[in-house]
C-alpha cells in the first residue's frame, strides 16, 4: 500500500491534537477461562473513519493514540493488540509501544515479501508477539507462521472442518489459535472444545442460562437490592438491614467509601456512617456499583467494566439530551442481564424502571433509544452508526468521544477491588 502523503500525515497529526477528538474503542479478547486476555485497539479519527479510508493512517494512529492516552489505560495493564500493515511494519512504529504489552496484528492484505519476513523477524527479536488476523485456508501469509505466537480465525468465514484441519496444522504451545467474531455462549463452547486458547467477540455478552421467569436464588439478592435503590422512596432502615445480611457487600462497600474514587477525607467506620456521610442520591449509585461488582464474581470481570462504563456515559450525557430519567441506572441494566444470567425481560419484571428506559432497554420505541444505541456503537466501534447517532442527539462527535474516554477511566477507578 502506498504511503500516505506527508500533507495527510500533518493534518492527521494535528487533527489528534486533543483527547476530546479521539474515537477509541476496544474489543476485548478471552481466555479459556472468560478472562481477559487482551484488547484488540480500534481507533478511528473525528473527521474521517480512516479504518475504511486509510489502513495505513488508521494504524499510525491507534500508536499515536495508543501513546497519548496510556496503553496501560487504554488496555487495563494486558495485551494491546495493534493492527499493522506492511508500512507500519517496514518503519517499525510499533516499537513505540512497550514489548511486554504488545501484540503487533499483521492485516490479512499484508504480502509475506522479504521486508515483511525481515520485519517480522526485528519484532520477535525485540521480544514482540507476532498475530496473523483473519487467517484462512491456504493463506498467503503462511511463510509468516513461524513468527506467529498467534493465529486468528473468523469463524464466520470458516467452515468447522477448515478450522478443525488449521487447529491440527497451526496450533501448539508455541502459536495459539485464536476464534474470533463468537456471537453466541455455544460458538464459545465449541470453539473451546476444538481446541481454540484465546476468543474474540461478543458471546460473554449473552446470557446463557434462562430459567423460565424464575431467577436463581443465589442472585435474587442483588436484583432486590438494584430494585431497592431504584424506588422512589427508599427505606434506608431496610437497606442498612440488607447489607449487613451480605458480609461481602458491606465490606466492598467500605473499601469503595474509603477509595480515591469518592474522595473523603474522612475514614468510613461503618455502613450507616456511609449513609449519613453520602446522602441518598450518593447511595443509591454507591450501591449500584457494588451489586454490579458482587453480582458478577461468578461471571466476567470484563462485563462489571462494561457496565459501569455504559453507566457513567449515560449519565454525564444526560444534561446534554435534557433526559429526566436516571440515566445512569439504564447504562447499568444494559449489562445487568447478562451478569446475572436472566434475561432483560425477566429482569425488568423485578424493578420500579420508568416506561421510557424500560422500552429503550428491550429494543423498543423510546426517546432514550437512540443515547442507548449511541452507547453500544460507541462501544463497540461502530463509527458511522455513532456519527449518525450523535448528529440526531445533536451531539458533537469531539464530545461523545471525549465522554466515552472519561466513562471508560472512571469505570477503571471504580472497579478496582
Amino acid at each position: 500500500m502506498k504511503p500516505a502523503p506527508a500533507s495527510e500525515e500533518a493534518s492527521a497529526s494535528n487533527s489528534l491534537a486533543l483527547p476530546g477528538q479521539r474515537f477509541v474503542a476496544r474489543q476485548p479478547i478471552f481466555d479459556r477461562a472468560q478472562n481477559v486476555y487482551g484488547y484488540e485497539i480500534l481507533f478511528r479519527n473525528g473527521v474521517e473513519d480512516y479504518f475504511n479510508a486509510d489502513p495505513e493512517l488508521a494504524a499510525r494512529s491507534t500508536l499515536d493514540s495508543s501513546l497519548l492516552f496510556s496503553i496501560n489505560t487504554l488496555c487495563d495493564k494486558r495485551r494491546a493488540f495493534v493492527n499493522c500493515t506492511r508500512e507500519v511494519l517496514f518503519k517499525d512504529l510499533i516499537t513505540l509501544l512497550p514489548p511486554h504489552q504488545t501484540v503487533a496484528e499483521i492485516l490479512e492484505t499484508v504480502e509475506p515479501e522479504d521486508r515483511v519476513i525481515a520485519a517480522c523477524k526485528r519484532l520477535k527479536s525485540f521480544g514482540y508477539l507476532i498475530a496473523l488476523d483473519d487467517f484462512a485456508p491456504n493463506d498467503p501469509r503462511l511463510p509468516l507462521v513461524e513468527f506467529a505466537d498467534i493465529i486468528k480465525v473468523d469463524i464466520r468465514a470458516t467452515r468447522p472442518e477448515e478450522r478443525a484441519r488449521m487447529m491440527r496444522r497451526f496450533g501448539s504451545p508455541k502459536c495459539k489459535m485464536l476464534a474470533e467474531k463468537l456471537e453466541t455462549p455455544h460458538e464459545f463452547h465449541q470453539a473451546r472444545d476444538m481446541g481454540f486458547v484465546y476468543f474474540q467477540g461478543y458471546f460473554f455478552c449473552r446470557p446463557e442460562i434462562v430459567i423460565g421467569h424464575e431467577v436463581p436464588a443465589s442472585r435474587l439478592h442483588y436484583i432486590r437490592l438494584l430494585e431497592m435503590v431504584s424506588r422512589s422512596e427508599m427505606d434506608m432502615r431496610e437497606l442498612e438491614r440488607m447489607l449487613k445480611q451480605e458480609a461481602s457487600l458491606s465490606y466492598r462497600l467500605l473499601r469503595y467509601l474509603n477509595s480515591p474514587v469518592f474522595g473523603f477525607a474522612l475514614e468510613i467506620k461503618s455502613i450507616r456512617h456511609a449513609m449519613a456521610v453520602l446522602g441518598e442520591r450518593e447511595m443509591r449509585r454507591w450501591i449500584r456499583l457494588v451489586v454490579t461488582v458482587g453480582a458478577a464474581e461468578q461471571t466476567c470481570n470484563e462485563l462489571v467494566l462494561m457496565g459501569l462504563a455504559r453507566a457513567r456515559f449515560c449519565e454525564l450525557l444526560s444534561n446534554r439530551v435534557r433526559a429526566d430519567t436516571d440515566l445512569f441506572l439504564m447504562g447499568l441494566l444494559s449489562i445487568m442481564d447478562a451478569i446475572l444470567e436472566v434475561t432483560m425481560d425477566v429482569l425488568l419484571e423485578q424493578l420500579p424502571v420508568d416506561r421510557e428506559t424500560k422500552a429503550a432497554l428491550l429494543g423498543q420505541s423510546s426517546s432514550l433509544r437512540p443515547l442507548y444505541q449511541l452507547m453500544l456503537a460507541q462501544e463497540s466501534g461502530k463509527w458511522s452508526e455513532s456519527s449518525e447517532l450523535a448528529k440526531q442527539l445533536e451531539l458533537p462527535e469531539g464530545e461523545v468521544a471525549s465522554t466515552w474516554w472519561q466513562a471508560l477511566q472512571w469505570a477503571q477507578e471504580a472497579s478496582g477491588v
